[in-house]
């Protein structure tokens, strides 16, 4: 018999708020719910959006404007700016969030794991020593140490020296 690993954590990222369309599209177009949205940053080519069901505090991702699934036709221009916009993120959460170390990744397509895979993102992930553990595996919990928004108006206020 094999063991079955269930997230029910994921419950409400699967049946919470549904958008016409793209989620990010939506993000992107509505500038005037930054706050409601926890957009941390946006400028011509990108924003940067609190991940509303983080691994570690302090998960963000940087996200084109332009909707595409597709790394490979994304504009040269608008690719070199987010990973400008990375280095200055990680910057950011070593010496303004006193991460010990971040992880950056991009799940490109639902087969690689992407859960929003027609629009493609970069995560941010804080990460700490001795910060792994398997409490969302076996305990189907997640623990979040702190105040989702407080960790945003903490970010938020980071933004302009680092950006």
């Amino acid at each position: 018999m094999k063991d079955i690993l269930y997230a029910p954590w994921r419950d409400e990222y699967i049946a919470g708020h549904e958008y016409d369309g793209c989620v990010f599209c939506h993000i992107s177009s509505h500038a005037q719910e930054d706050e409601e949205l926890q957009v941390l940053y946006r400028d011509e080519h990108c924003f940067i959006v609190m991940n509303r069901y983080p691994y570690t505090p302090g998960h963000f991702m940087i996200i084109p404007h332009a909707h595409t699934d597709k790394l490979e036709t994304l504009n040269s221009a608008v690719w070199l700016h987010m990973s400008v916009l990375a280095q200055k993120c990680v910057r950011l959460l070593k010496e303004g969030f006193h991460a010990q170390g971040v992880n950056i990744g991009m799940n490109l397509g639902a087969a690689a794991g992407a859960g929003i895979a027609e629009h493609i993102h970069m995560h941010l992930v804080p990460r700490y020593n001795r910060d792994t553990n398997f409490l969302t595996s076996i305990a189907q919990n997640r623990v979040y140490s702190t105040d989702f928004f407080k960790i945003y108006k903490k970010l938020q206020a980071l933004i302009p020296k680092y950006l």
